[in-house]
């Protein structure tokens, strides 16, 4: 039994397909290098066989796409038929992908399709429980820069199957001030405060938009006089995060991130 996700993103663009068969291209020759040469010595070259990949456990699938560009480029006598989409959450025991096609073909694949079904799955369910657990409240849970090299916009598109929204895809599509940034900033010694930090990166590079990092209250303070479009409350307990919302009272958007 499986059921759709409702907040499931299922856009998916050219740079993502692109991105996808890269990455696929790279871990058939990482896996299969020369050729899997158990198969080749065990299963005779005619053989057929037939395939499916079930759940262990209850879990958001994300990966099917992967799944179906894989054996599209190992075997295209292959034939990948899904039972479910990315985004669906399925129950343990539930079958995700029925594949058939030459035997080889499947045992050469299996753990490379595997892989990429597993660790975006892993994403989706995990962003999931978090969604879950905020949506009574008007919180929505992002995403970071802190991704697998290579594999961002796969884990970014998990994000959105579990239910997740992306924040930044990379340094070129938003300011993000952080403390490193201040330092380095003000390091001739000069007095100079959150606000200015924001006037100077809107002057930079209007129309984008601007989010700032601050430690304490007073730093939120500082930084609302810029009019930034995000405040990032980093590493702040509970206690100092309800503070924080009361003083800028839906002024600018906040997010919460460490600890």
């Amino acid at each position: 039994m499986n059921h759709r996700a409702r907040h499931v993103s299922e856009s998916w663009s050219i740079t993502e397909q692109r991105e996808l068969d890269r990455l696929v291209r790279w871990a058939l020759a990482e896996d299969v290098g020369r050729g899997d040469i158990t198969t080749r010595a065990l299963v005779p070259s005619a053989a057929l066989g037939r395939a499916r990949i079930i759940a262990r456990q209850s879990c958001v699938v994300c990966g099917v796409r992967c799944v179906e560009a894989v054996f599209g480029q190992l075997e295209r006598r292959v034939e990948v038929r899904p039972v479910v989409r990315d985004g669906d959450r399925v129950r343990a025991g539930a079958t995700c992908v029925r594949i058939q096609g030459p035997a080889r073909a499947l045992l050469t694949g299996e753990r490379t399709a595997l892989n990429f079904l597993q660790r975006l799955s892993g994403i989706a369910t995990f962003t999931w429980e978090f969604v879950r657990r905020v949506r009574r409240y008007r919180t929505v849970i992002l995403d970071t820069r802190k991704t697998t090299p290579g594999w961002r916009n796969l884990e970014k598109y998990a994000v959105r199957c579990g239910g997740g929204r992306n924040h930044r895809q990379g340094l070129w599509d938003a300011v993000l001030i952080k403390d490193n940034h201040r330092r380095c900033w003000s390091q001739d010694g000069s007095s100079r405060t959150l606000a200015d930090a924001v006037h100077v990166a809107r002057r930079a590079y209007p129309g984008r938009t601007i989010e700032i990092e601050v430690d304490t209250l007073d730093e939120l303070r500082d930084a609302l006089n810029g009019r930034p479009d995000w405040i990032l409350l980093d590493n702040m307990s509970l206690p100092e995060l309800r503070k924080c919302v009361r003083e800028v009272r839906g002024r600018v958007r906040l997010e919460a991130s460490g600890g």
